[in-house]
């Protein structure tokens, strides 16, 4: 089963490698992407993630977690904002 994860309240300076390591304890990470704002060509501080395995103990176990200075906010995301058919970077 895919997991679609939201990150949110990530360090400016976050990577989707940071994150694959991350996140990658608790199962195969499918793809990941940090959102990046055009203007200024930074991180907004959130992340998508496609996750398989590790079913919500990823969300259990990081939700609140400090990575990089900063507390994360982790849930599965929300339809609004995810398309499991949507191009991300893929981690294979």
């Amino acid at each position: 089963m895919k997991l679609p994860l939201s990150v949110g309240d990530l360090s400016f300076g976050t990577t989707e490698k940071d994150l694959m390591k991350l996140f990658g304890r608790f199962g195969r990470v499918v793809s990941a992407e940090v959102v990046i704002d055009r203007a200024p060509g930074r991180s907004r501080g959130f992340a998508f993630l496609l996750m398989e395995g590790g079913d919500k103990e990823v969300i259990q176990t990081l939700h609140t977690t400090t990575f990089q200075g900063r507390t994360l906010t982790v849930k599965v995301a929300n339809g609004r904002w995810w398309n499991t058919q949507r191009p991300l970077h893929n981690t294979s």
